[in-house]
């Protein structure tokens, strides 16, 4: 089947006035990454960069109008496709030198070429040598480190089992919550090759107990903090061992 080249690639819609999602809706199968942008006094935060299959810098204004701090939720390709096109890229320091090789990828990119894109980013565009570009972190974190916009201030939670380095970022002051693929409307997904299902199950335990207002996540559409809490007792009960005792019932 042939494809067409789309008319517009990136779909950016704002939520408020310091915050907008930027995602790609041609791509992996409706899955596609959400490319969370924080509007910081300072400087301006952008939580993942999609695929990079076109230049965000260019194409996305709001990503030019003021220094941005360009933070990975994880390492897997559909979510640092554009990390190269920022000074300031910031990642776990478990996967640091996943984001700089660019070639740890729980599922290939050879899986995904056939049938990832529902339209080409450009015409000529080939999928068949679509690839991912590297680069060096200038920033690593680690649990509890704090990233400053100048104005407001996100806490990184380091939450692994999706990957070993999956991070949230937490905002107490607003109650926001950005999640990466670590809480999402679709699978939780613990079996890919880095995954861990024992350390996802602590890392879920842990987040419950975080008070967030609103969860904006690595795909598909933003949740309330009773639907966070009811996918996350989900997954709990879905791996607990028999004879482990039942998780409270606080909110």
């Amino acid at each position: 089947m042939t494809l067409e080249v789309a008319g517009q690639w990136f779909e950016i819609k704002k939520f408020s006035n310091d915050i907008t999602l930027i995602r790609e809706p041609y791509v992996l199968g409706g899955a596609f990454t959400n490319m969370w942008h924080i509007r910081g006094r300072d400087k301006d935060l952008l939580l993942d960069t999609g695929m990079g299959v076109l230049s965000l810098r260019e194409h996305v204004t709001i990503l030019r109008e003021k220094p941005v701090v360009c933070v990975a939720s994880h390492c897997h390709f559909d979510h640092i496709g554009g990390h190269h096109e920022f000074e300031e890229t910031v990642i776990h320091e478990s996967e640091a030198a996943y984001l700089e090789s660019a070639n740890h990828n729980d599922i290939s990119l050879t899986d995904f070429r056939d049938d990832s894109f529902d339209a080409l980013p450009y015409a000529g565009f080939d999928i068949s040598t679509y690839t991912i570009q590297g680069v060096r972190p200038t920033k690593t974190v680690k649990d509890d480190d704090i990233l400053d916009l100048g104005d407001r201030s996100l806490q990184v939670l380091h939450l692994p089992g999706h990957s070993p380095g999956s991070i949230a970022l937490w905002e107490e002051k607003t109650g926001i919550l950005l999640t990466g693929d670590v809480v999402t409307e679709g699978q939780l997904l613990d079996e890919l090759l880095h995954s861990s299902k024992d350390d996802y199950l602590q890392s879920l335990t842990r987040l419950r107990g975080i008070k967030a207002n609103m969860i904006y996540p690595g795909h598909y559409e933003p949740f309330s903090r009773i639907r966070f809490q009811q996918l996350i007792d989900e997954y709990i009960e879905g791996k607990r061992k028999p004879g482990c005792p039942t998780l409270g019932s606080s909110s």
